[in-house]
């Protein structure tokens, strides 16, 4: 892949230097120019360019009756797009990719059929070139080009012949093609050749109807070859020589064929991103939660203690203070302090068994995330009624227990999250803040909820929240523990907290291995099957 991005960089500053040099500019602009001041000329060259693409994705669509023809039109337009910004063509293979991911249209279907429309495109071009001006497109592809067509050819037989055999294995899912795909992709290279057409009056250049055939027959055959983004250079010569043989100077073909490419590559650009995103679900996956309400009942008030677990690593120092401003009882019920002891190698366990908390013990350094997963199973474990937690290193004050628990004691919600932001903040270093707000704001948009600080170190669960959460990720849990509760359908809840900064020690975030981490892991979260509700613990 390096080597072919080096590749496609040499050749595309090569063809920059080279048609740099010998264009004319200012023809190039003042065509430009034409087209922008004929608004019904250009609105007319987009919706014919867009009938052209619509006609192959309704030709793909009748090899595969199962592929929905936006989805099928958003995997050309993507291809299309990456085309031209890719070397060597890489684009293609995102069809396939893309009718996989979005249409879940199997592997092979999406490959073979992909690989025939894709040769009876080129080939029924072919076909209009020789038809229109056989000699121009023997010069053009020459002993190479001749080789790469007879290769393309038989490629096209074998999907054909895969095809069948999985016609025959998976029935109904791929048909043969008919006479009508034939007659969609001839269709859709008329449609550009009448956008050739077009373009070339804008830059004074009458040309005949199989003239404009021919110029297009030319510039997207010796694309084949294509090493740099969008054919650039091969596209230019191509489209030259081809009007070259319509009486077209040199100058003023040059200018038109840098005015169809530039009219192409706008074009490309512009529906290939929009095609990475629609029509739903995108390339990407989903990036956000859907916009649907909570829908599980709160469990509110039942038996049980309170806990509160500290997720400690090397603690040592800070710990005994921390635990001793532990409330031993909030709202009428006895607190439970457990210390989770993440494979210190300091004393932290024994200052913890000495200020009275029970301590359970990672045998060696899991991470954060694997912390509060044992934390939470000890309280789901100890039956509690509401399990929270707060970092061990004195930055959350543990009296603020009572109002972190409030909301899910009372049945008005199943996790609930103490806001710094809300609340009253002692000291943030800087860019400690502006990270902290960044990352809410994307956890905010991410969740569809009023979310004012996604990274809080102070939190609470009900019973049945605390029974039901995943968190897939060792390395932290803050972005995670959120996304994964509100698609479980729980109600989420902020309440205000005080913080302080830590006087002592290091905080192990680092932003960027932080995102690099902890994204994928909110990607795969939002993309995973919604899960179905279990019973709550009783």
């Amino acid at each position: 892949m390096k080597l072919a991005a080096l590749v496609g960089v040499i050749a595309t500053v090569v063809a920059v230097v080279v048609l740099g040099g010998m264009a004319d500019w200012s023809e190039v602009v003042a065509g430009w120019q034409a087209a922008v001041g004929d608004p019904v000329g250009l609105a007319l060259a987009v919706g014919i360019f867009t009938a052209a693409f619509g006609a192959r994705a309704l030709a793909w669509t009748r090899l595969l009756p199962g592929l929905p023809f936006g989805q099928s039109l958003a995997a050309i337009h993507l291809a299309l797009g990456a085309n031209h910004v890719l070397p060597l063509r890489l684009g293609e293979p995102l069809r396939v990719v893309s009718v996989v991911r979005r249409a879940g249209v199997p592997v092979g279907p999406a490959t073979s059929t992909t690989v025939a429309t894709r040769t009876a495109d080129v080939l029924a071009l072919l076909g209009l070139g020789i038809v229109v001006g056989p000699a121009t497109v023997w010069a053009l592809l020459g002993p190479w080009g001749t080789v790469v067509v007879a290769a393309l050819g038989a490629v096209g037989v074998i999907a054909l012949a895969f095809m069948a055999r999985q016609r025959e294995r998976l029935s109904g899912l791929v048909r043969m093609p008919d006479p009508l795909v034939l007659v969609l992709v001839v269709a859709a290279w008329l449609c550009e050749a009448m956008v050739v057409w077009q373009v070339a009056r804008w830059y004074g250049v009458d040309l005949a109807p199989t003239e404009a055939v021919l110029v297009l027959a030319a510039a997207v055959s010796a694309q084949l070859v294509a090493v740099a983004p969008g054919g650039f250079g091969t596209y230019e010569a191509a489209a030259v020589l081809a009007l070259s043989t319509a009486g077209v100077p040199a100058g003023p073909a040059l200018a038109l064929a840098l005015g169809l490419h530039g009219f192409k590559t706008a074009y490309s650009l512009v529906v290939g991103s929009v095609a990475v995103f629609k029509p739903a679900p995108g390339v990407l996956g989903r990036l956000r939660m859907p916009d649907v309400s909570a829908w599980r009942e709160p469990t509110g008030d039942r038996p049980g203690p309170v806990v509160l677990f500290l997720p400690a690593h090397d603690e040592g120092p800070r710990l005994a203070e921390v635990v001793a401003r532990v409330p031993a009882v909030v709202h009428g019920r006895d607190v439970l302090t457990v210390v989770v002891d993440d494979g210190s190698e300091d004393d932290t366990a024994l200052v913890a068994v000495a200020s009275g908390a029970r301590v359970v013990t990672h045998g060696t350094n899991n991470g954060l995330g694997a912390a509060v997963r044992t934390g939470l199973g000890e309280g789901v474990a100890l039956d509690a009624a509401a399990v929270a937690f707060c970092d061990a290193d004195g930055e959350y004050d543990p009296a603020d227990l009572a109002r972190i628990v409030g909301p899910i004691l009372d049945g008005t919600a199943d996790y609930v999250v103490g806001s710094r932001f809300a609340g009253r903040i002692d000291h943030m270093r800087p860019h400690r803040r502006l990270g902290n707000l960044v990352l809410t704001r994307w956890v905010r948009w991410t969740v569809r909820r009023p979310v004012t600080d996604g990274q809080s170190g102070y939190r609470a669960l009900s019973a049945a929240a605390a029974a039901e959460v995943a968190i897939p990720h060792d390395y932290n849990y803050a972005q995670v523990l959120t996304v994964d509760l509100v698609r479980r359908g729980f109600v989420y809840a902020e309440v205000p907290i005080s913080y302080r900064f830590r006087t002592s020690g290091r905080s192990f975030v680092r932003l960027l291995p932080y995102l690099r981490r902890v994204v994928p892991t909110v990607w795969g979260q939002l993309n995973a099957p919604t899960p179905s509700p279990t019973p709550a613990p009783h």
